[in-house]
């Protein structure tokens, strides 16, 4: 690596990098691409393991409001780059794409590898310039970057420098938030990071946590309050964990009940368990009577409620409750969990937090520091699982090389 240059330094080889990176070398501006780890994108490899989710096909209103209170930040770089130009994209390397039956579109081979293999090939064959094993660790006296090595420390003086750090996950990826001191100390403003797309605890019973710990829970529809008071409302399936609940269904409300616990200490997640079934049909079913069988046997057979979903029941309800068919019946239609924490953040799929954007100018500039650009999931904004944390990386990365070659030209 040379000790200075004229060329851009753009420091995180994950999404946002990458395509930062791929603005720069389309516009014939020489690029040196840094990342601590020994390999590129290490996270969005793993992110990809159960089948990439690239974006999403859901009409753009309806996806850009999944940024909630960073819609009006977000929506104008995904606007500028929206889902159907990340599957074009994606078309242009190879890889094909289609939509599932959740909307949700994923590379017909469902794998990450073959499009990072891609993606890093045409970028090298178009001049960007990689360096792993390169941990960015600041600004020495004279301005420069600095990066620990394998070969010890060494410097650049880019012409302006695209930071795509990434968040405060899975750590052992490089995704550390290691840099938050760093430009702390350089006067910006940065929200705390914490988890987002992550499970949470509560405190089962050591049989419910030995028997059915891992065990998914189907067809499930979960609500709990936003900070406005409005109800929160989605469907889908989520796993009783070790600890407590995690799974996609978890994910999608895991901003409200995140920071509902941090303002008063836990937080309720209302389960209906039997959501295609009105409350009259579980009433008159768990009514019924069920001559000489057990409970157990009543419900599976009268009321479909059996396995985890019988367990959950018996994991809140005392024993009065259980044999009082319309507290019963009550309690399938609204089962109430508490949750008392958040996973830890490492173990979480994104984090919140982050750079803020009132810390950037119009063009993803730091305020503070001209000619450093930010880009991804370092800056201070958060969305569920879906293709909507991909979609905005890469939108961002896009925008902060954009504004980068803006800067140079002014």
């Amino acid at each position: 690596m040379p000790q200075s240059s004229s060329r851009i330094a753009i420091v995180g080889g994950g999404p946002a990098g990458l395509a930062a990176a791929e603005v720069l070398a389309a516009a014939g501006v020489h690029a040196d691409l840094f990342d601590a780890m020994p390999s590129l994108g290490r996270k969005f490899l793993m992110a990809g393991r159960g089948g990439l989710n690239l974006t999403h096909s859901e009409p753009l209103d309806r996806f850009l409001s999944r940024y909630g209170e960073r819609q009006a930040e977000l929506g104008p770089l995904v606007r500028a780059y929206p889902p159907q130009a990340l599957r074009d994209w994606a078309h242009g390397l190879g890889i094909e794409t289609f939509v599932g039956t959740s909307g949700r579109v994923f590379p017909l081979e469902m794998k990450a590898a073959p499009l990072l293999r891609a993606w890093v090939h045409r970028l090298r064959a178009n001049g960007v310039a990689t360096h792993a094993r390169h941990r960015w660790t600041g600004w020495d006296e004279a301005g420069r970057l600095r990066f620990a090595t394998p070969a010890g420390e060494t410097a650049l003086e880019p012409r302006a420098v695209i930071l795509a750090l990434g968040g405060g996950s899975w750590a052992k990826l490089g995704s550390d938030g290691a840099w938050v001191p760093t430009l702390a100390r350089h006067g910006v403003d940065i929200a705390p990071l914490k988890p987002a797309n992550c499970g949470f605890d509560i405190g089962w019973s050591a049989f419910f946590r030995d028997k059915f710990a891992g065990a998914p829970l189907k067809n499930v529809q979960a609500s709990c309050p936003a900070a406005d008071g409005t109800l929160l409302q989605r469907r889908g399936e989520f796993v009783a964990s070790e600890h407590g609940v995690q799974g996609s269904l978890i994910y999608a409300l895991s901003a409200a009940l995140r920071d509902r616990i941090e303002r008063d200490g836990r937080a309720v997640l209302t389960l209906d368990l039997l959501p295609d079934r009105a409350f009259e049909r579980v009433l008159a079913d768990t009514t019924h009577p069920r001559g000489a069988r057990s409970l157990s046997s009543h419900l599976q057979s009268r009321v479909g409620i059996a396995g985890v979903k019988a367990a959950l029941l018996r994991e809140v309800l005392d024993r009065d409750a259980m044999q009082d068919a319309e507290r019963l019946a009550r309690a399938i239609k609204a089962l109430p969990l508490v949750l008392t924490a958040a996973r830890p953040m490492d173990q979480a799929i994104s984090t919140a937090g982050g750079v803020r954007f009132q810390a950037l100018d119009d063009h993803c500039m730091l305020r503070r520091l001209p000619g450093v650009f930010c880009a991804g999931e370092m800056l201070d904004w958060e969305a569920p699982t879906g293709g909507y944390l991909l979609t905005g990386c890469i939108a961002s990365g896009r925008a902060a090389a954009q504004g980068l070659l803006r800067w140079l030209a002014s």
